[in-house]
């Protein structure tokens, strides 16, 4: 099982600046924790999020001796790639690909058609230069827009990607809409279409239905989950009111219950790393 640690994803939304400083500090404290992949920051315009346009500040602040994590950057054009992947720290590269037309536009200004030229453009950037393309499959569930969605529909374009190289596949429930049936029906049915893939689950929740939709993907064969510490953030690009991601520690819970698996994960670090976050990120920046 692979968990993905999303800080980036939590910390975009919040308006007031967090100093450099506090960012790499907390980042630090989730590197000690042991998770397979850390999607830390964001080589995207500064006038798009703000938040987060100290991410080569950050990265030069990391101590990455102290695990094995893998750094995630997210990256919404080619500009960004070609920034991310000059980073011989960074792992993945993930690319926000909306199956809403109308999310694309909001979320990076463009068509779905000029997101898969990108696309193409950055897979090649990755194997050129030894980095893992992640492609984030947003509004994978639905969205609020009245655009075309089905769960062909959702298929046609997981083919596509397919057919670009892309091997790891994220399926993101950008505003928390997804439901339990949904998610055993799409993971159950690309597990077994596209077995070369990596599917992973990117979650944003309410905490009453959180466990359920985590226990449902496990069991369907989702083996790669995105979660954040205390499930604070969400996208600002989605609509105005956030919805939560799913908390790290639910993850953790519900693949030790399903799968009667122990992670190897420093638990005592994932505490320090929580209180931390809580008294000096999210506690006090808004």
């Amino acid at each position: 099982m692979q968990i993905i640690e999303c800080p980036r994803d939590a910390m975009q939304g919040i308006h007031e600046f967090i100093p450099t400083e506090v960012k790499v500090e907390y980042l630090n404290k989730l590197l000690r924790v042991g998770f397979h992949t850390l999607d830390f920051g964001s080589f995207v315009s500064p006038k798009a999020i703000p938040q987060l346009k100290d991410t080569q500040e950050v990265l030069a602040g990391l101590d990455l001796g102290v695990s094995n994590t893998k750094l995630l950057a997210i990256i919404a054009n080619k500009r960004g790639a070609e920034d991310a992947v000059a980073h011989k720290e960074i792992t993945y590269l993930g690319y926000p690909l909306s199956i809403s037309e109308t999310f694309q536009q909001r979320n990076t200004n463009k068509s779905i058609s000029a997101a898969l030229e990108d696309v193409a453009h950055i897979g090649g950037l990755c194997v050129k230069n030894s980095k893992e393309l992640v492609v984030y499959i947003s509004m994978a569930f639905g969205n609020p827009y009245n655009d075309p969605y089905s769960l062909d529909y959702l298929e046609q374009f997981t083919d596509v990607l397919t057919t670009l190289g892309v091997e790891i596949i994220s399926l993101s429930d950008t505003i928390g809409i997804a439901t339990p049936v949904q998610i055993k029906s799409s993971f159950s049915l690309f597990s077994t279409v596209y077995p070369e893939v990596n599917f992973g689950v990117h979650l944003h929740s309410t905490k009453e239905t959180a466990s359920e939709k985590i226990r449902v993907a496990i069991k369907a064969g989702c083996e790669r989950f995105d979660g954040a510490i205390l499930g604070y953030g969400g996208c600002p690009m989605a609509k105005d009111e956030l919805m939560g991601n799913i908390d790290t520690k639910v993850i953790i819970e519900e693949i030790k219950n399903s799968c009667n698996t122990q992670l190897k994960l420093d638990m005592g670090a994932f505490k320090e790393a929580e209180n931390y976050a809580s008294l000096h990120v999210f506690g006090k920046y808004h």
